[in-house]
């Protein structure tokens, strides 16, 4: 029989309880002796990687742990799910090889450096308007425009559209949770092959358009992209942007609702931010992110039997790597369960272990993140929460609904 511990990963209820609470379980399951099995009703059931060696040697193995049929998803997919998401983030090499080679092109020298000077213009806008709204909600109105403007500004998505796009990615990754419950009370699938339809017809009708027209913009980049005899159509291009804002938006969302929360509660580590804020910066982001590890886990699917640090896994078992206890880890970071904006070195896999699947936009979501924290914490320093953070109840996403803040 299943523990409760085992039971509790796959409970919505566990996933909305405190940081602390679930900190202690994958504790417990990181000093379990063999492996954890963690059973899905009426599904296959999956193994809990927890251990950080154990995460990095699955994400460095991809012939082994592979992503397909999907990564994200501890069930599988659907059929009408499965068309619309199969992203890079779904799939092996060699194909995911050659999307990530078209999409890595398309980021041109001129595009990126457009996209930074974007990032300090916006930054300086959300606090331009923070500092004269007061006491709100910081993330409707400080953390959720930062990543979702620059990203749609970036593929070249008009502002009209920005509305549609926040509520498909919000409802992609936080289905399940009462607050989003469909107001038409249409079943999961239906919700989500809606939102991802909204997503890929806008990018359609913005590809064909870019075919013609081109612009300055990353989809002109994209549509005009050719790597050994392959470019992307019109499927691969809005899947790609279905993966680009809903793990872009919500990872770095997520990332800056969480800072606040965490320099709020950890007061001595935020008087060591504001004494030195370009030279703690760095370092505070990167712990920013492994301790509040936005995204939680990603899926692998065994396609031989395998021995990992001493226990064998069987061909088409399905495993979780746990990227959030990882960076807990006791073996890897002393005093693991500190908030330690100075810890170095700081091996976190907030953005995945090494290997192909380390997130492609890590380099742009440290940049928003240092940004605008650097712009916040230089003009309004006392910022702060005012009460604790309303988390999303997901398990993928570590997600922050709402986040009340003053100064």
């Amino acid at each position: 029989m299943p523990s409760i511990v085992e039971r509790s990963l796959v409970s919505l209820d566990f996933w909305a309880k405190p940081q602390v609470e679930r900190d202690e379980v994958f504790a417990s399951l990181r000093a379990a002796e063999g492996p954890v099995f963690c059973p899905v009703p009426d599904q296959p059931g999956f193994y809990a990687l927890t251990r950080y060696e154990e995460v990095a040697e699955a994400s460095r193995n991809p012939q082994v742990f592979s992503s397909g049929p999907t990564a994200v998803s501890l069930v599988d997919p659907v059929p009408e799910i499965a068309d619309y998401a199969g992203s890079m983030i779904n799939i092996d090499d060699p194909r995911h090889a050659r999307l990530r080679r078209i999409v890595s092109r398309s980021f041109t020298p001129r595009l990126i450096q457009r996209v930074t000077g974007d990032v300090t213009v916006l930054a300086r806008r959300i606090v331009d308007e923070l500092s004269e709204r007061g006491p709100c909600d910081f993330v409707r109105h400080v953390s959720m425009p930062m990543p979702l403007q620059i990203i749609c500004s970036m593929m070249g998505i008009p502002e009209s559209a920005y509305d549609d796009v926040i509520d498909a990615t919000t409802a992609i990754l936080a289905i399940g949770d009462p607050d989003y419950t469909d107001p038409d009370g249409r079943n999961r699938v239906e919700v989500i092959v809606e939102k991802f339809s909204i997503l890929h017809e806008l990018m359609a009708d913005l590809g064909r358009l870019r075919r013609e027209k081109p612009a300055d913009d990353l989809v002109t980049a994209l549509t005009h992209a050719n790597v050994d005899g392959e470019a992307l159509d019109d499927r691969d291009l809005g899947r790609f942007f279905a993966l680009l804002v809903v793990a872009g938006n919500e990872t770095t969302r997520n990332a800056l609702s969480h800072a606040l929360y965490l320099l709020t509660d950890n007061p001595r580590q935020r008087d060591i931010l504001l004494a030195d804020i370009d030279g703690r910066l760095p370092a505070a982001v990167e712990e920013i992110i492994r301790y509040a590890t936005p995204v939680t886990w990603m899926r692998r699917t065994l396609t031989r039997d395998y021995e990992l640090r001493g226990n064998v896994y069987r061909a088409g078992d399905r495993v979780i790597l746990y990227y959030n206890s990882a960076n807990r880890d006791e073996a890897v970071f002393k005093d693991a369960d500190a908030f330690d904006i100075t810890r170095s070195p700081n091996p976190h896999v907030g953005f995945g272990a090494p290997g192909p699947h380390f997130c492609l936009g890590a380099h742009l979501a440290r940049r928003e993140v240092t940004v605008l924290l650097r712009e916040l914490y230089t003009r309004l320093p006392t910022v702060h929460a005012t009460a604790p953070p309303v988390l999303q109840r997901t398990s993928f996403i570590h997600g922050i609904k709402s986040l009340a803040c003053a100064f």
